[in-house]
This record gives structure tokens, C-alpha cells and sequence, in this order.
């Protein structure tokens, strides 16, 4: 992947792609527990450890879904965490009230975050429009909702969409969508869409294949434990990671399980920052840090005082560091020549001494 494949997206001035570093969404979700002054103290850790972004959910139970009974508006039994459950009570428990969308935002600006929403339903849409929000997030739920997808490229604003459980022609209609409402970059994440993902299904080699596919910057939605999946994701063209984050995962929130706490968040932030530096440049030679290295290499040098006239033998040269003399594969070419004159012990064999 390339520069010119991938573009690039800003989000309030921040250039996000394969050129700068990777830009990262802190995920707040329903781990606010119902309580604005832990949804604030969530705002000022990701702050604190360095993220770019801090992202929230806008939506009501209503908004989402309805309150029904039946298997379909159950989860299964068997899941990790809210087995069992319906879906609106899951909604009820997990949403963050619109009211308090103002103060997060508010505070995030404050601290120099950069703070959006994913919205479920055009009223969620003309809401987070008031607020100013400078950016918008589709889940992947909602990627198959086209006229939503329509809604919010009509915005103007930088638009990024999960790809969790899609095909690939599923996500070409939402790139489609979004291209002909007005968005012409959206920024595709890979994703799993399970809570908690393993991370043997992360499938991270479909990141460059998703923005050849597209000409999309690309990035990672990662349910996964810890940072090394996001990490690599870098290594695979990933420019934008999304992480749930928490206070503390023992505190509980209905996130909890698969979200960073603050010092977690602090690492990912640096490591791939760290990893997208190392990437470098597809060059094959010496860097310009190894001039130091290069004096030190290998070369043949005269290990003895020799006398005009006496052969070149393993007792009198030898390959050792550091460089100056001729290159050790050499040394089948000089033993058995005779020294031109004198020469001392340390010096760099080369032709003319021979």
C-alpha cells in the first residue's frame, strides 16, 4: 500500500494515512456505567495517555431496536458475556444519554481530543450535527444500512465504517453509498465483530488486500485482549486504530472485558507510533546511522610486523575488524605473495603493499 492508493483523511487538521502516524479512537462505549463524572474521568485518561480521538455511541434503546421478546432480540445463551440477554435491555444498560453528549465533547475539546459518534438513526445523525461533531464512525451492524450510510456522507465530514462480518460486495455498496452522497474517502476498518474477538481471527492480511480493493485508507477495530494485534495491523498498512477503553476493567462497564485501561491505552499509543516508524522506506543498503557501523566491518589487515620479501601467510594477515584493508573473501588471492616492503603490525592490507 501507498501513499497514492491510500489518500489522505483529516480529522480536525490531523492528516490520518500511510504517511503520518497512526491515528487512534479511544472507544468509550457504555463503560461509563451510567455515570457523567466516570464518563468524564474516561475523557481526561485518554487524554492523559496520548490518543488522538475519543469516540462514543449515540443511540437510545428505541433508537436501536424495540422492546420485544423472542429468540431474535435475545443474544444466545452461549455467549462470553451477555448470554442470555435482550437486546434492548443490553441497550437500555449500555447507551450514553444524549445529554450528556455536550459535557463529554466539551471536556474532550478541552483536553485537545478530537471527540465523535457513531449514530444508529438519522435523529442521532441531525443531533450529533448540532454538536459540531467533526467526524463520524458507522458500526458494522449498521453497514448494510445504506440510506444511513447516504445520511451521514451528506454531512461533508470525514466518515470511517467497520467492516465486521461484511462480504466484499457488501462493502462495496457502502463505499458506493458513501461515495455518491458525497464522502469520496471513507477510511474502511478491519474488524471482527465479536465481544471479546480472538485474535486468531483477526484476519489482519486482508488489510492491504481491503484498501487495493477500495484506493481506501484502511485501518483496525480491535476486540481482541491487549495490543499486539492493532500493532501489527500497522505493520499491514493499518493508519487508524479503535480500541474500547476503560478505568479499569475489575470496575466493571459492559465493555470492560475487551477494553484498555489508561496505561494500556498509553502503550498502544507509542508502540504503534513505533511501529509505523520502523516501517521506513522499501530501500535495500546501509542507513545513514550506520556510518559508524560501516568503519567497523570486516577487512584484512597486516596482524604482525612483516619484512620486505616475506610471503603473506594466516600468521600475518587475517581478516579482523575494524574495515580499511581489502574485503576477507580476498584472502585466497594474497596468501603466497610477497610483502613490497616493510610493514608494521595493525596496518590495512591492500594492493599496492603486496
Amino acid at each position: 500500500m501507498n501513499s497514492e492508493s491510500q489518500g489522505v483523511v483529516e480529522i480536525e487538521g490531523r492528516a490520518i494515512g500511510p504517511d503520518s502516524a497512526p491515528y487512534i479512537v479511544a472507544e468509550m462505549s457504555g463503560n461509563h456505567d451510567g455515570s457523567l463524572d466516570r464518563a468524564l474521568e474516561i475523557v481526561e485518561a485518554v487524554a492523559k495517555a496520548g490518543a488522538h480521538a475519543v469516540k462514543l455511541q449515540t443511540y437510545r434503546a428505541d433508537t436501536i431496536t424495540i422492546d420485544a421478546d423472542g429468540p431474535q432480540f435475545r443474544l444466545s445463551d452461549g455467549h462470553e458475556l451477555w448470554g442470555g440477554e435482550r437486546l434492548y435491555d443490553l441497550y437500555e444498560k449500555a447507551h450514553t444519554p444524549w445529554e450528556w453528549h455536550g459535557p463529554i465533547f466539551e471536556r474532550a475539546r478541552e483536553l485537545g481530543l478530537a471527540a465523535f459518534s457513531s449514530p444508529f438513526d438519522p435523529s442521532a445523525v441531525a443531533f450529533l450535527e448540532d454538536l459540531g461533531v467533526p467526524a463520524y464512525k458507522i458500526a458494522s451492524s449498521e453497514l448494510v444500512d445504506l440510506p444511513l450510510i447516504q445520511q451521514v456522507a451528506a454531512t461533508g465530514k470525514p466518515l470511517i465504517m467497520s467492516t465486521g462480518m461484511a462480504t466484499l460486495s457488501e462493502i462495496d455498496a457502502a463505499v458506493r453509498a458513501a461515495r455518491e452522497a458525497g464522502c469520496p474517502r471513507p477510511i474502511l476498518l478491519g474488524c471482527t465483530a465479536s465481544y471479546p474477538a480472538d485474535v486468531s481471527e483477526s484476519n489482519l492480511r486482508a488489510l492491504p488486500v481491503l484498501s487495493e480493493a477500495f484506493g481506501l485508507p484502511v485501518g483496525l477495530s480491535d476486540h481482541t485482549p491487549g495490543i499486539g494485534a492493532p500493532v501489527a495491523a500497522v505493520a499491514l498498512g493499518a493508519c487508524l486504530v479503535e480500541k474500547h477503553v476503560t478505568l479499569s476493567r475489575e470496575g466493571g462497564g459492559v465493555d470492560s472485558a475487551f477494553s484498555l485501561e489508561p496505561a494500556e491505552l498509553a502503550a498502544l499509543v507509542a508502540e504503534t507510533e513505533r511501529g509505523w516508524r520502523a516501517l521506513g522506506r522499501a530501500v535495500i543498503g546501509p542507513r545513514d546511522s550506520e556510518r559508524e557501523g560501516l568503519r567497523f566491518r570486516r577487512s584484512l589487515y597486516v596482524i604482525a610486523d612483516v619484512r620486505e620479501g616475506q610471503p603473506v601467510t594466516p600468521d600475518n594477515v587475517r581478516s579482523i575488524r575494524p574495515a580499511g584493508g581489502l574485503m576477507p573473501h580476498a584472502m585466497g588471492s594474497v596468501v603466497g605473495r610477497t610483502f613490497r616492503r616493510d610493514v608494521s603490525r595493525g596496518t590495512p592490507l591492500t594492493w599496492d603493499l603486496i
